[in-house]
């Protein structure tokens, strides 16, 4: 099966240092090897990629076209200022499910409104980083329909 791109935007690289009352403990790094161990299980495999340039991002979902079978993305603050990330995403044919670790919704008013969303599946927030988790089952079911 074609992987799953998990694609991380600006600052998730500094999780577990960065405000840790809210983003958790956990690093990136703890993530992504959670991902993968999982992935098998559900018969998918993974390819995480963090970046903090919103250019770097849109072509990391331009390369998704016809080689991954779906998106699972958090793009950080990108969420509600980014309309490049979103016609990326239009542009890909698989599936997106966009994560907040933290709930965007309980935070400040301009977090509330995420491009994404509207190209997205689905969307967890709220969860913590059990959220990619949640998401990779997600994914597994959407793809298995």
């Amino acid at each position: 099966m074609k992987p799953i791109f998990v694609l991380n935007g600006p600052n998730l690289n500094m999780l577990g240092q960065r405000q840790p009352e809210i983003y958790g403990q956990e690093t990136l790094a703890d993530v992504v090897a959670q991902l993968t161990a999982l992935a098998p299980e559900l018969g998918l495999s993974v390819e995480a990629m963090q970046s903090n340039h919103e250019g770097q991002l849109v072509d990391w979902i331009q390369d998704a076209r016809g080689v991954a079978a779906g998106i699972i993305i958090n793009p950080g603050a990108y969420s509600h200022t980014s309309v490049a990330i979103l016609d990326a995403l239009n542009l890909f044919e698989g599936v997106v499910l966009e994560v907040h670790i933290s709930n965007i919704h309980k935070r400040e008013a301009f977090r509330h409104h995420s491009f994404v969303s509207s190209r997205a599946e689905g969307v967890i927030a709220g969860f913590g980083t059990e959220g990619y988790l949640l998401a990779l089952r997600r994914m597994a079911t959407l793809l298995t329909r």
